[in-house]
């Protein structure tokens, strides 16, 4: 089984591929609520608790990871947000590793789309991209949508997991 995670310290995407490259499992876990979750510990608590969850009905043999932003770029997240985020996932990393016991795999995101067949050309939005291809792919990628039409939060995060997850698979696959 392969463990596939965006993390986000607001929602992590979280996927589970089986040795034949179906999903079994999509979700996301939701940490935005400030008074469940008021500090980065207890989201990683929560994250923590959710991963012994899964690990007591999957068998985890391999987990892939959504590697962090490296660097600011302008107009987008600011060098305190990339700060949070690098350190969250170096604790989730740690929780994955105490808990199935495997040194998770660091993945950049354009590896995982393009180890899947995403072709995003310049200009293009990858997340958009990624999405599309993920809804056009994969049968029991569930979208719910706002009553304004727009995927419901969450449902990125639950595709972003799944390149992870199914890159990972095809990475596995390719070395045994």
């Amino acid at each position: 089984m392969i463990l596939g995670l965006d993390i986000s310290t607001s929602i992590t995407g979280v996927s589970l591929i089986d040795d034949t490259g179906t999903c079994v499992l999509n979700q996301c876990w939701d940490t935005r609520n400030k008074r469940l979750f008021p500090t980065i510990y207890d989201k990683a608590a929560f994250i923590h608790n959710s991963l012994l969850s899964l690990s007591m009905d999957y068998f985890v043999k391999n987990i892939f990871i959504e590697q962090s932003l490296h660097s600011f770029r302008s107009g987008f997240s600011s060098a305190q947000t990339l700060s949070t985020l690098s350190r969250f996932n170096g604790i989730v990393s740690w929780h994955c590793y105490s808990i199935f016991g495997i040194q998770p795999e660091m993945l950049a995101a354009s590896t995982a789309r393009k180890q899947v067949g995403i072709k995003v050309s310049k200009g293009e939005n990858a997340k958009q991209k990624s999405f599309d291809f993920v809804v056009a792919n994969e049968p029991t990628f569930v979208v719910e949508y706002t009553k304004h039409g727009n995927p419901k939060p969450g449902t990125m995060d639950k595709s972003d997991s799944w390149v992870i997850a199914k890159a990972g698979h095809i990475i596995c696959t390719a070395k045994s």
